[in-house]
């Protein structure tokens, strides 16, 4: 089974989106195992599995981030967007475009202190699609 979502618009950020996934695919639930592949249809955002307690965890990775993959810098080329597009770029190809996470039971099977993260490194990104794909019995 396959299916597209449309993710709420954010800011720039990281952002916990479990539930915002898990209510838009109520068909996990039929599934007794299998596997869920979330695709991220966009190349200035990524998708990540962390922490899913402290939120200062996800201000920590942005500060991070920001601070690896600064704006601004004097040897980029692709500007036609903004300051924050390239840096967007290079932040989504280091943390990736999908995520395969195993299903149990009708959901899926994350570790206790795991959730699903939206990586928004746009400072303006608008809302994101992602294509979900389910197999399993």
């Amino acid at each position: 089974m396959q299916k597209e979502i449309r993710l709420d618009p954010r800011p720039r950020g990281f952002h916990l989106v479990t539930d915002e996934v898990l209510r838009a695919f109520p068909e996990l639930r039929s599934f007794r195992v299998g596997m869920m592949n979330l695709f991220m249809l966009h190349t200035s955002a990524s998708l990540a599995i962390n922490e899913n307690a402290d939120p200062a965890v996800r201000q920590d990775f942005e500060s991070h981030f920001n601070k690896m993959v600064p704006e601004g810098e004097p040897y980029y080329r692709h500007l036609d967007e903004g300051t924050d597009d390239l840096p967007a770029h290079i932040k989504s190809s280091l943390l990736g475009c999908s995520l395969n996470i195993p299903i149990a039971n009708g959901r899926p099977r994350l570790g206790t202190w795991q959730g699903i993260y939206l990586c928004e490194h746009r400072n303006h990104g608008g809302s994101r699609s992602v294509i979900a794909t389910f197999n399993g019995e």
